[in-house]
């Protein structure tokens, strides 16, 4: 009888265990697999998405999500085909996409202020944009950024033509300023920080300083219009998730370079945690929560856009992003 009871017994605990195995297979089938796609090469900027992936946000709001580099396609292009589900991009990429009719949509701020200015070496006597004059220029040989310059410059009754712009290609800043070039576009979070770490003394002009227009998002995260029409649940989880990411980055800067550091470990340790530093309370910044976007920054940019003739066609401010995807404070745990 003992022997019964105790195979019955037996019989329960296997079923048991199965049922178990079972279930947690059924669990892990049911994680929706999400891929992101980056901007460039990971930095600071994509401390959040990092975060969340090891801290599993990802994986207790039901995603599995794969964090891709982009090739030779771009984040709104790979996004908009439906290849990626989200992507990390920039608000006038964003601006320029929607007007060439490619349906990209910004779910939030990564950055709440342009962080982005000019930077060039004391030697080259660099104070303001009126002191570009007689200066050369290396950028990447986008027209947005003559149409920069030149915007400051007027400010202060300067002469664009009296700037020799030179098209640096893949020549790298700190390469550059060795080189005879006067200034350079960078961003202070990273390249400024590296120079820093260099004992190199920058002057910097930052954009948000000079003018509301060029004080716009950069970056942010994207999805396509058809994912929030048809998976808007899957896009409330993501960024739930990255939410909760880039808060962690901005309270605890130092263990989350360490997790940016631990996933990318060609990243330099020590440039990484001191940007972290510089940028985390640079995130949400004076915005009521991480991520928040304001139609006037969007409308703001465009008008300025279209103004040195950068942007041709219609552009809808309301339709280039939203809000209703970051959490309210009642929906945070």
């Amino acid at each position: 009888m003992n022997g019964k009871k105790l195979g019955i017994i037996g019989f329960i605990v296997v079923l048991f265990l199965g049922l178990v195995a079972c279930s947690t297979e059924s669990a892990e089938k049911k994680e929706k697999e999400v891929t992101v796609v980056l901007d460039w090469t990971p930095n600071t900027n994509h401390t959040g998405l990092y975060v969340a992936q090891v801290k599993q946000y990802f994986k207790q709001a039901g995603l599995h999500v794969r964090i891709i580099q982009p090739g030779k396609s771009t984040a709104e292009q790979l996004v908009a085909s439906g290849k990626a589900d989200f992507g990390v991009s920039y608000q006038e990429g964003v601006t320029q996409a929607r007007v060439a009719g490619v349906p990209v949509v910004s779910i939030a701020a990564v950055i709440q202020h342009n962080t982005s200015g000019f930077a060039s070496l004391p030697k080259s006597n660099i104070k303001t944009a009126k002191d570009f004059e007689g200066k050369e220029y290396g950028g990447f040989g986008s027209p947005v950024e003559k149409a920069m310059i030149q915007s400051l410059m007027e400010k202060q009754q300067g002469d664009i033509n009296k700037v020799k712009i030179t098209n640096a290609g893949s020549t790298d800043f700190f390469t550059a300023i060795q080189q005879g070039i006067d200034f350079y576009w960078i961003y202070y979070g990273w390249q400024g920080i590296e120079a820093e770490q260099k004992g190199i003394k920058l002057n910097m002009i930052y954009l948000a300083e000079q003018s509301k227009e060029l004080d716009y998002y950069t970056p942010v995260l994207i999805t396509s219009e058809s994912k929030i029409k048809q998976d808007p649940t899957t896009v409330k989880a993501f960024m739930q998730a990255v939410s909760k990411g880039y808060e962690f980055a901005i309270s605890q800067p130092e263990k989350a370079a360490d997790i940016l550091v631990k996933q990318n470990p060609s990243l330099d340790s020590k440039l990484v945690h001191q940007s972290q530093k510089w940028l985390s309370d640079k995130y949400q910044a004076d915005a009521k929560s991480w991520g928040v976007q304001k139609e006037s920054v969007w409308s703001g940019y465009a008008k300025w856009m279209k103004d040195h003739k950068l942007l041709e066609g219609n552009f809808d401010p309301k339709k280039a992003f939203t809000n209703q995807f970051i959490p309210q404070e009642g929906e945070k745990k």
